[in-house]
C-alpha cells in the first residue's frame, strides 16, 4: 500500500488516461520513465520512403519516427518540455480527432530528433526495455 500511495504522490493514478499531467520524477529517472512511456503507450516507427516515383523512381530514404501517444494533452505537453530540457529535442504535438471518441494526442519525432533521443533514451544496453521496440 506504501508503494501504491507514493505512485499517486509522484502524479500516477488509476485510470489515467485522460487524467494524466505532469509526473515529478527526477531528473536521473526520467530515461526510464520516457523508455516505458514509450514501451506503453509509444511507437518507433522506422521505413523505407519513395517520395517521388514518377520522377525519381530510384529515390528513396529511411524514415525514423518516435511517437508518445496519450488522451491527456496535459501529460503530452508535459512530456515535451521535460524532454527538450533534458534532450534538446522539441518534437511536435498532433491532435488526432476521433468520432464519438475522445481526441488523443501524439508526441511526434522526425529522424534526427529521434536518433537524439533515442540515443539517450537507450545509452544504458543494461537498462530496462521492451527488446521487441
Amino acid at each position: 500500500m506504501a508503494f501504491y500511495d507514493w505512485l499517486l504522490s509522484v502524479g500516477l493514478m488509476p485510470r489515467k488516461s485522460l487524467t494524466l499531467g505532469p509526473i515529478d520524477v527526477p531528473d536521473a529517472y526520467l530515461s526510464a520513465l520516457a523508455r516505458g512511456l514509450l514501451d506503453g503507450d509509444g511507437t518507433i516507427s522506422v521505413f523505407t520512403h519513395r517520395p517521388t516515383r514518377a520522377r525519381y523512381p530510384d529515390y528513396l530514404y529511411e524514415r525514423l519516427w518516435v511517437f508518445f501517444l496519450s488522451a491527456s494533452v496535459s501529460h503530452i505537453e508535459w512530456l515535451r518540455a521535460r524532454l527538450r530540457g533534458r534532450y534538446g529535442v522539441d518534437g511536435y504535438v498532433e491532435r488526432i480527432v476521433r468520432k464519438k471518441r475522445r481526441d488523443l494526442y501524439r508526441l511526434k519525432f522526425g529522424k534526427s530528433e529521434s536518433i537524439k533521443l533515442l540515443g539517450n533514451l537507450y545509452e544504458d544496453p543494461t537498462a530496462p526495455r521492451l527488446e521487441r521496440k
